[in-house]
């Protein structure tokens, strides 16, 4: 919308022009979606309250949670919202990327709506099946990636990278639907586990995002792909802002999430963030590097896996409970303590992930 805009106000003033600019847009996206967060969030928590749409919390948990009860959840429909709106105003979306990554938070939003809504409206039930959350998951993954896979402009888009090795790229073909479809299924449900603590899971988002919206704005640059010895795809810099609206959406609804938290994200948050990752990751052709800069998430995932397979297995639990930040909670570590040390981690892990751009 700014581009059409800028269009009329150029004829007017030459300096309006600057508003051309990735970087500038980019920064007006991230403020845009910030303030819209922490505009509406009070707003919406009021009407969450009035509602009583509150958070159940499982009874199996640790005791410290259960005063956690009924805090306001669905508060991720807010963030996507937040995107949306930045995006549209900041970003070119009708010739880039951008409008398949909007799809994928419009869609993986209207599943974890569905999901939150599940759960407070039928307490009993605990949403809908896994083997159906399953399902929804695997055709909004398809449909976007059969998408992006059947309209890439550009040969180097089905690229797979490997990290360090400047000339080592495979061209997966059709093989990049399947591989893709892993990323998104994986990435969607990592977020989605981690997400147990106030706060917790929102600057992981932010880190990791950061990273890969730089990689976006490499690509999308031709001295600067030039430079670092990375391919160039030409409509890549817009995805770019689509990245900045995520940073800004997550940075706002923080002010309200951070703890104690006064709202939730729910399903409908932390899927929306776990795809707008995975695609992202995608896109970027930045697949094992994002599972380095994911590490948190993944050893959160991991834990699930072994605790479970352990305990069909053998009938006993390697943690004292999954995902493992309940681990640690059960070991006496607050629950501050546990956040502010896996957003540590996480940072440790980006810059690794952002040392393989000169690396190569």
């Amino acid at each position: 919308m700014i581009l059409w805009l800028v269009e009329l106000l150029t004829g007017i003033e030459d300096a309006f022009g600057v508003l051309r600019y990735i970087t500038v847009r980019s920064v007006f996206a991230a403020l845009t979606a910030m303030m819209i967060t922490l505009f509406c969030g009070p707003f919406i928590i009021r009407y969450l309250r009035s509602r009583n749409w509150g958070q159940v919390v499982r009874e199996d948990g640790p005791e410290s949670h259960y005063k956690k009860n009924n805090t306001p959840t669905m508060g991720g429909l807010l963030m996507s919202i937040a995107i949306i709106i930045s995006c549209v105003v900041w970003a070119d979306v009708f010739m880039s990327k951008v409008l398949y990554l909007l799809l994928a938070v419009v869609l993986f939003t209207a599943i974890g709506l569905y999901d939150d809504y599940q759960k407070i409206t039928q307490k009993d039930a605990g949403g809908i099946s896994a083997r159906f959350k399953f399902l929804l998951q695997t055709l909004a993954s398809l449909t976007i990636i059969l998408v992006v896979y059947n309209y890439s402009q550009y040969s180097n888009e089905t690229l797979y990278f490997i990290p360090v090795f400047k000339d080592v790229m495979i061209d997966l073909g059709p093989w990049f639907i399947f591989i893709s479809y892993l990323v998104m299924v994986s990435s969607v449900n990592a977020v989605n586990m981690t997400d147990g603590l106030d706060g917790l899971v929102l600057i992981p988002s932010v880190l990791i995002m950061t990273a890969l919206t730089i990689f976006a704005y490499v690509l999308g640059n031709v001295v600067i792909a030039d430079y670092l010895q990375m391919p160039f795809i030409p409509d890549m810099g817009e995805v770019a802002i689509f990245g900045a609206a995520y940073i800004g959406a997550c940075l706002g609804f923080l002010w309200y999430n951070t703890y104690p938290a006064d709202i939730f994200m729910g399903d409908t948050g932390s899927m929306m963030l776990g795809a707008g990752l995975g695609l992202m990751a995608i896109f970027v052709r930045q697949e094992i590097v994002y599972f380095i800069m994911a590490g948190v998430f993944v050893a959160e995932t991991l834990s699930v896996i072994i605790q479970v397979g352990f305990y069909k297995l053998y009938g006993t639990r390697v943690f004292r409970m999954a995902p493992l930040h309940h681990h640690f909670e059960l070991m006496g570590v607050p629950e501050p303590k546990v956040i502010v040390r896996f957003w540590i981690v996480t940072l440790i892990l980006v810059m690794i992930g952002m040392a393989t751009l000169k690396l190569r």
